[in-house]
């Protein structure tokens, strides 16, 4: 697959669950270009077990993502009738209930092929007729979108490998620093630590040049 790294992010409408309990029929990232960041993340599948971790600890760290203009959406490959119900399951029941922000429902599964997180791929069998070939679900992908709409930093896990929610907002803290003070960040690099001059990289201009 050819990364999405400074390119716009594909576009989509699709349903959606909003606030725990509303689903939407057109949501899409559009509404956010110019102005919020978006942290867009993949997930496997409703009603699992790494899961609902990942979602919970993305709500709970929510209002720190609200402090730097960023809006949390998820995806997967469930319906939106799925989330929803999945949404009124308290956490001790194994369910999401508290979570608020967009659970994107990717049923045709378009918007994870077009984000390369869709683990399968459809043939053509014998008949000429398509196929699934793997489980058709996607990957932990999760994008970091800023308000052009241009993906700045992506990752992907296999299944079994949830994400780090502190690492994430690390990566944002370190693309608005470079946006502000136009330098660049070292190798684990925290907010309030000094980072490097952007006028000693020619990879930091080039950047600059793009904003």
């Amino acid at each position: 697959m050819t990364s999405l790294i400074g390119k716009k992010a594909p576009a989509f409408k699709a349903k959606a669950v909003v606030m725990g309990d509303q689903i939407v029929n057109d949501f899409t990232l559009e509404q956010y270009i110019g102005k919020k960041y978006v942290l867009f993340f993949f997930y496997p599948k409703d009603f699992t077990f790494v899961c609902p971790t990942e979602l919970h600890a993305f709500q709970h760290a929510a209002g720190e993502f609200e402090k730097r203009n960023v809006a949390l959406v998820a995806c997967s490959t469930d319906t939106e009738e799925s989330h929803w119900g999945w949404l009124q399951m308290t956490k001790e029941q194994g369910g999401i209930k508290g979570v608020k922000y967009p659970i994107v429902a990717d049923t045709t599964k378009i918007i994870s092929i077009n984000y390369g997180v869709l683990a399968g791929e459809y043939k053509l069998n014998h008949g000429g007729e398509p196929e699934a070939d793997g489980p058709m679900i996607a990957f932990r992908g999760l994008f970091l979108i800023d308000k052009k709409g241009v993906v700045r930093h992506s990752l992907i896990n296999d299944f079994p490998l949830g994400r780090n929610v502190e690492e994430a907002l690390r990566m944002v803290d370190a693309l608005q620093y470079f946006e502000e003070v136009g330098e660049v960040c070292p190798a684990n690099w925290k907010k309030g630590e000094k980072a490097l001059e952007g006028s000693h990289s020619g990879v930091a201009k080039y950047l600059a040049s793009t904003k």
